[in-house]
């Protein structure tokens, strides 16, 4: 049992830095809220002093590769199957290395959930996994083992299978393989229903691996769509609506040049990374206004680092960076709480520090949008795994 007292709190809901004490119980997850809780009722519980330091819900990392893409490479790297542009089999947690450096990295810097996956080498990828940045055991971690199913348009997997003279090697065969599979799985999907009703299963079903992996998203699974440039962002959208998906585009780096079509389809966007150098040709007009325009425009976004590509401690950093180019802190705060946890459906337990949701809370030294920003304590489910002790920093396991 927990309770932290004189807290800043910033609770992503309605609280915007009003002082609040939390109780979060021996189960890990926030058992009140209030004004002031007398400890002297709680006799047997730690407690903390934020001594009227910001505290804020745990960051969540809604796009990333870490433990996909580990730290320090051994054998290789196993975010993408290059083996053919269609794996919907693929799961990330049989992956996943939850000793990968950057987890302990992640909690120093605040962040306390990633949704981690495939890389985009493939139109279809297979599922990404939500868990917590905290423990070794990835099965004791896992928040969701299966959020999302991971598509991608645009040129990757133009380029990794187009130079070895296989499919596809345009963007058309990109979106023809897309639906294709689509198609497939639709069609196994009803197939699939109509054997679960019937009586006599005497003939049994032809079972696939991936078409059954695949047609979750015809019952709900949201869809994570890779596309950067507007045009191939416009070939989502049209195949997405085609197939009656529920789906993010994630990078979305010229959304803001189509923002009135994006809101017109009420288009739910994971937007990401932004900083740094324009590493290809399809992220050539990738800008630090477009949070700002997108939020104006009443557009539904989070915001990613897709880890490694922006190391994990840079999340604070791009938050800045879009303030400074026009976003609201609201918004910035918001992109890597609530609406992150929201655009990857594991919104009941993380994202905001509410009433029966995990406990995970970030009590700041130096505010999350100063280029100084510093944690002082992360709790993670009602545990204090880093405290902030100047050389005697630690992360405890």
């Amino acid at each position: 049992m927990l309770i932290i007292k004189n807290c800043r709190l910033m609770d992503m809901v309605s609280m915007d830095e009003e002082m609040r004490d939390i109780h979060i119980d021996g189960e890990g997850k926030i058992k009140a809220i209030e004004e002031e809780i007398d400890v002297k009722d709680y006799p047997n519980a730690e407690i903390i002093d934020a001594k009227e330091r910001l505290v804020t819900p745990g960051l969540i990392e809604p796009h990333c590769h870490m433990g996909v893409y580990e730290t320090a490479i051994r054998e290789g790297m196993d975010g993408n199957e290059s083996t053919k542009p269609a794996t919907p089999e693929l799961r990330a947690i049989d992956a996943i290395d939850p000793m990968d450096a950057a987890y302990d990295v992640a909690i120093r810097h605040g962040v306390t959930t990633v949704v981690a996956g495939p890389g985009s080498a493939n139109i279809i990828g297979g599922t990404f996994a939500a868990m917590k940045t905290y423990g070794n055991i990835l099965d004791k971690s896992l928040i969701k083992k299966e959020v999302c199913m991971k598509m991608a348009l645009g040129e990757n997997p133009k380029f990794n299978y187009g130079k070895r003279g296989k499919a596809p090697s345009t963007r058309m065969m990109s979106a023809a393989i897309m639906r294709e599979q689509l198609f497939k799985a639709k069609e196994y999907y009803e197939k699939y229903k109509g054997f679960e009703k019937s009586q006599d299963k005497s003939k049994g079903f032809d079972y696939d691996l991936g078409l059954h992996s695949l047609m979750r998203v015809f019952d709900g699974m949201r869809v994570k769509i890779h596309a950067h440039q507007a045009d191939d962002i416009l070939t989502a959208i049209r195949i997405a609506e085609e197939f009656g998906l529920r789906y993010t585009i994630d990078h979305c780096s010229e959304g803001y040049l189509i923002v009135d079509e994006l809101k017109e389809k009420n288009v739910q966007c994971i937007i990401g990374p932004t900083v740094g150098g324009r590493g290809k040709f399809e992220s050539r007009n990738k800008s630090l206004e477009s949070a700002a325009i997108l939020e104006r425009k009443g557009i539904d976004f989070a915001i990613m680092t897709d880890h490694p590509v922006i190391p994990v401690e840079g999340q604070t950093m791009q938050l800045a960076l879009f303030v400074k180019h026009g976003l609201s802190r609201e918004a910035a705060l918001k992109g890597v709480t609530i609406n992150a946890a929201r655009l990857t459906d594991i919104d009941n337990r993380v994202g905001s520090i509410e009433v029966g949701k995990d406990g995970d809370v970030v009590i700041w030294n130096v505010d999350p949008l100063d280029t100084m920003s510093q944690v002082g304590i992360t709790i993670i489910d009602g545990k204090v795994v880093y405290e902030n002790k100047g050389d005697e920093a630690r992360v405890d396991y």
